[in-house]
Order: structure tokens, then C-alpha cells, then sequence
């Protein structure tokens, strides 16, 4: 049923040349999923439309006078420079891939990149770089992954992004690939995303004015604690403007006006607290994104560390808010290519730690397996190099993936990891207030050796680097450790507040140090810790903590020490086949409700085994 045209909200017209342009990507089903749109579509919406569906190259395209068919907009097939204007259809030709710039379409003969033609991914990353928060994607029906990562690019830019329904679709790939790629703010069925994209329109995200902002912290720092207590993380430290776009965008999801509103949601709605924080974490990133300060890493950065390096070193990497690790294997394989063209006789190797708040990215990140639209940021030496390609998908080979390790970790309270050589934090600070950033500047200069490089985004500032940097390259936003550190609030140093980080290097402290932290360590796991056993991939007994003599004996005749032979009774069938399967991957194996046998008497037990990652 087509939304009624007094549902659309024409009072405050947008400025010339200032409204929504939403991109519509489709292929096969694609054409029926477009009648239902547009069927669905009032004339008036005060919005352009661009549809970009997969067509073969020879194909005569005549979806414009499909789609003329069922709308009462005017539909144009486009031709190379055409200006968008708003309540207009454009669709682009056969053979062509098309970009936008500055509200004008520009045409480009249609290329494959190792093998795929990714026509949405290109317009949708034109489309989030052009027109930012006003930009709208929208996957429809069709094979493969095309358009997941141009929504990525338009969801950074805080544009809206629409997926149909995968159980409605003639064809889920896209949809799905879709779904998995990014925090989509829509999913339905294609005759009803038209009044679920004008419902988000009526409340776009703005920039709030301060004496806004001042008005609505009440509703603001409920929001923050009931965050807090259903996360554990505190956003009070983010900038208050960001925060407010992405709870201004959930509001026009669930068509609330006010703010109070929203926060009553939140309480009755545990789910929309959780994409709320999602939200929160930006969790965008690409291969190689950024071309040019890789050729610089590649280039100059680390064979300048390589010189100055001893033999048999080992080169140490944190990466804060690595998202879903596509920069911590980029950084790997940068790596790799670097070392080998210095050609030293050093045996140098790399350990990157790359952590973030967001679980589910990590988890994502160590499974190491991407889609097949990489290829738009991965040239065809390095997917045969490092990575294996099947039907669906591209996998990091071990080579690069043994060299990351990927944790959870809150940034803002966590202890850091030290004695780094590099620490990349890229596009992260942005999103923090500045006492904030100032603090992790000091925070990462502790961390820093001496020498060790600072790497930002390119959309952060030089203000908050103080004197505890010096540039190497400002445009492409990368330092090295210098000056001492100022006098910081770092809480993972310990209960003094008056002790630097620049006092670190004393001996005779941080002999102290760790021997409080061994100390400490060994209390916790002799009266706490569950009875534990840490092995070699073949089983045999590294290490133990706890009463273990409830679940391992020691085997008759020749001495053995490995967890397999010593299994008691009813944990011995169990045991082999569930540590087979916890080495084939890093996620957690559960054994529930095991009858164990001890001295004649049964318990029943959970047994966790978990493969470690380096070191």
C-alpha cells in the first residue's frame, strides 16, 4: 500500500542542494524488490534516488522505464555529469560504474578488480564521502557481497543505512553480507523501508548547540550510566555531540521526539541499550586504508626501525580500536613486505597486540575471514600472498594471522601493554573529549620506547601531542616518543598519584613492581582460580594451578605427564575429541554436566578448554 502524502513532513525544507541522496544497490531479485520500493515511495519525499543494480556489460538496460512505471517521480538513465536534484530516479547505464561529486554524477567505463565488478561499493563510497550525514544506502535482493562495504563508508560518515529483509528477498547474499558488515539501522521488507527511511529522515542527526546540550544532561547522563551498567564501560569522557548523533539516530528508528522518551525506552529495553553502545564504538576500518601512509610505513618507517634493531628482535605493536582487524593485518603484511626488501640478516619478527571494546569485532577479528570486496582495498599480489580464496570468501593465511594477537580491552582504564615500538591508534581520538585525548597521549608515551612511533588518523589534530612527540610526517599524521612525560592520572600504574611515567626505567622500582605483581598473582589463582592445567598442543602438562587431583591422576607404568593419559574416569572419553577441536580454533570449548569419577564417587563437572594465542 503506497504511504499516504500527507505523512511527509515538507515544513522545513532543506536548504538547495542540502538533502538526503539515498543509493539503492541490487542484482538478481532485484527488479521485483524495486517495484515494491518504488510502489511504496510517495513523490514528494524531498529525496534523490540512484539505483545501481549488477548488469552484464552487453545487457540493454531498460530498468528506467521499468521503474517510470510505478512511480510518479521522474526517472532519468544517467548520463556523465548530471546534477541530482531532489523527488528524482536515477539509475546507472549498462558497462558503467558511476561516483558522485558534489551532487554530480560522474560516469566511468566499468572495470573488474580481481575478477568482480563492485558497482555499489564504488558509488557508496563516493556517496559517503560526498554528501556525509545526508547520504543514504540502501541493499535490496542479489548474489554476492557487493555494497556491504560502501555501507560501512556511509555508516562512518553518519549517514543511515537500510537492508531488505533477508527472509524476504528472492536472493539473501547481498542483504545478509550486508547485515554482517555493518550496524544497519533498518531491515525490512522492500514495500516498507520507504516509510521507515522517512521516519529516520524526520529526525536527522545534527550537531546540537551547546545550551542544548547544557539543557539535556539530565537525559544525557542517565543514558551514560544505564551504558555503564549494562556494558561496563563509561562514555562520559566521549564528545557529547557524538554521542548525541547516534542517540538522535535511534530515536528517528523508533520515532521518538524527545530524549526522555528514548531514555525510557532504554530502561524497558535491555537489546537497545546494546546497539546503542554498537553505535557508540564507530567500528568501521578497511585494508590499507589511507594508501599513502602505508607506502610510508612500507618505505621509510620501518626500515628505520629495522636498522636500529639487534638480532633475533622482537618487534612490539598495539593497536587500540581495531574494530574487526582489518588495520592489524594490514600492519602484518606491511610488515612482511618491508622486512623483505630491507633483506637484514637480523631475524627479526613481530608481535601485534590489537584490541577493542567490541566482543563481537574481536571475534570477527581473529577468525581472520573477510569478504570478496576486499579486492577493491587489497591488490590481487597480496590476496595470493596472504590470503586463501574460496566460493564465499577471503581467509588470512596463518603466516600473518599467527602474528596478532586480538583482546578485549577498554582503552580507558585497562593497563596498556609496554615496552612498544609502535602504537597505531587511528580515527579513535576524534570521538574523545580532549582531557581525554590528552591523558592517552601520555598514556601512549609511556607505553612508547624510546624512539617508538605514534600513529593517528588523518582526521586528528596535532593540539593535543604537547611536547611528548615530535612529527615525523604531519600530513600523514605519524610521531616519535620525545620529552617526558607530564604528570598524569594513569590509573594502571599503581595507587600513587605521583608517580611518572617517565620514572619507569628505575630498576630498583620495577624490580618492586613485579614482584608485587608475581606476588599478588600467585595469592589470587592458589585461593581463587578454578583447578587449571596449561599444555602443549599435544597435551603434555606445562603448568598447574589448583587441586587438580580430583580430574588427573598419574597413569600406571611409565611416568606421563600429559593431561590425555592422566584423565580420570568419565572425564577420559570426553576430554580427547573436545581438545582436538579447541586447537582447530581459538573460540571456547564447554564440556557440560561430565560424570566424573573420583575415589569411587561420581560429580558432575564443567570442563573449558581454550586455545591460547601467542606469546
Amino acid at each position: 500500500m503506497k504511504l499516504p502524502d500527507n505523512l511527509i513532513d515538507n515544513s522545513n525544507d532543506a536548504k538547495k542542494d542540502q538533502f538526503p541522496i539515498v543509493g539503492i544497490g541490487t542484482s538478481a531479485g532485484g527488479l521485483e524488490a524495486l517495484d515494491e520500493f518504488f510502489l511504496n515511495t510517495p513523490e514528494n519525499t524531498g529525496m534523490a534516488f540512484i539505483v545501481i543494480q549488477h548488469l552484464a556489460p552487453d545487457h540493454k538496460g531498460i530498468l528506467s522505464e521499468l521503474i517510470q512505471r510505478v512511480t510518479k517521480m521522474k526517472v532519468y538513465t544517467v548520463s556523465d555529469r548530471m546534477k541530482v536534484k531532489p523527488n528524482c530516479v536515477y539509475v546507472i547505464p549498462s558497462n558503467k560504474s558511476m561516483s558522485i561529486y558534489k551532487g554530480t554524477l560522474h560516469l566511468f567505463k566499468s572495470i573488474k578488480t580481481n575478477g568482480l565488478r563492485l558497482p555499489i561499493d564504488f558509488f557508496f563510497r563516493s556517496l559517503a564521502d560526498d554528501q556525509h550525514v545526508r547520504s543514504v544506502g540502501i541493499v535490496l535482493s542479489g548474489m554476492g557481497s557487493d555494497g556491504s562495504m560502501g555501507l560501512k563508508a556511509i555508516k562512518e560518515k553518519s549517514g543511515m543505512v537500510l537492508v531488505q529483509d533477508p527472509e524476504s528477498a528472492k536472493f539473501d547474499s547481498m542483504p545478509r553480507h550486508a547485515i554482517d558488515s555493518v550496524m544497519v539501522d533498518i531491515v525490512a521488507h522492500a514495500n516498507e523501508i520507504p516509510s521507515r527511511l522517512i521516519g529516520l529522515v524526520r529526525h536527522p542527526p545534527v550537531l546540537v548547540k551547546k545550551e542544548e546540550l547544557e539543557k539535556d544532561t539530565s537525559s544525557l547522563e542517565k543514558i551514560i550510566i544505564l551504558l555503564r551498567n549494562h556494558t561496563g564501560n563509561d562514555f562520559s569522557e566521549y564528545k557529547k555531540n557524538t554521542i548525541y548523533r547516534r542517540i538522535e539516530r535511534r530515536m528517528g528508528v523508533h520515532q521518538l521526539k524527545k530524549i526522555a522518551s528514548y531514555v525510557r525506552y532504554l530502561q524497558e529495553t535491555p537489546a537497545e541499550v546494546e546497539i546503542l553502545f554498537k553505535e557508540l564504538l564507530i567500528g568501521v576500518t578497511n585494508f590499507f586504508r589511507d594508501p599513502a601512509f602505508w607506502d610510508e610505513l612500507k618505505d621509510k618507517i620501518f626500515p628505520s626501525i629495522f636498522e636500529k634493531l639487534p638480532k633475533r628482535y622482537i618487534l612490539r605493536i598495539w593497536i587500540p580500536g581495531c574494530s574487526t582487524g582489518e588495520e592489524a593485518y594490514s600492519m602484518a603484511m606491511v610488515f612482511k613486505e618491508a622486512l623483505e626488501k630491507a633483506n637484514l640478516n637480523k631475524n627479526i619478527s613481530l608481535q601485534i597486540f590489537a584490541t577493542d571494546l567490541d566482543i563481537d569485532a574481536i571475534e570477527k577479528a581473529r577468525k581472520g575471514i573477510y569478504p570478496p570486496n576486499i579486492v577493491n582495498d587489497v591488490s590481487s599480489g597480496r590476496l595470493s600472498r596472504f590470503f586463501t580464496k574460496t566460493d564465499n570468501h577471503y581467509k588470512v593465511n596463518p603466516e600473518i594471522r599467527e602474528i596478532v594477537v586480538f583482546a578485549s580491552q577498554n582503552l580507558i582504564k585497562d593497563p596498556p601493554f609496554t615496552k612498544l615500538n609502535l602504537v597505531s591508534c587511528r580515527n579513535l581520538l576524534i570521538y574523545l573529549d580532549s582531557p581525554l585525548q590528552k591523558r592517552l597521549m601520555s598514556l601512549f608515551h609511556y607505553t612508547l620506547n624510546t624512539d617508538g612511533y605514534l600513529l593517528l588518523g588523518s582526521a586528528e589534530t596535532n593540539g593535543t601531542i604537547g611536547n611528548l612527540f615530535t612529527s615525523i610526517n604531519s600530513k600523514l599524521r605519524i610521531y616519535q616518543r620525545a620529552g617526558i612525560s607530564e604528570k598524569e592520572d594513569l590509573s594502571f600504574q599503581g595507587s600513587s598519584s605521583h608517580h611518572k611515567p617517565g620514572n619507569m626505567d628505575n630498576k630498583s622500582e620495577k624490580k618492586i613492581e613485579d614482584n608485587i605483581q608475581v606476588l599478588t598473582d600467585q595469592i589470587l589463582l592458589q585461593q581463587y582460580s578454578p583447578a587449571s592445567v596449561l599444555t602443549t598442543n599435544k597435551g603434555d602438562i606445562l603448568y598447574l594451578t589448583g587441586d587438580i587431583g580430583k580430574y588427573l591422576a598419574p597413569a600406571a607404568g611409565k611416568a606421563n605427564m600429559n593431561m590425555l593419559a592422566m584423565a580420570r574416569e568419565g572425564l577420559r572419553n570426553e576430554l580427547p575429541g573436545a581438545f582436538r577441536k579447541a586447537l582447530q580454533s581459538f573460540e571456547k570449548v564447554i564440556l557440560s554436566n561430565i560424570k566424573l569419577v573420583t575415589n569411587g564417587r561420581t560429580h558432575l563437572v564443567t570442563v573449558s578448554l581454550n586455545q591460547l594465542e601467542k606469546p
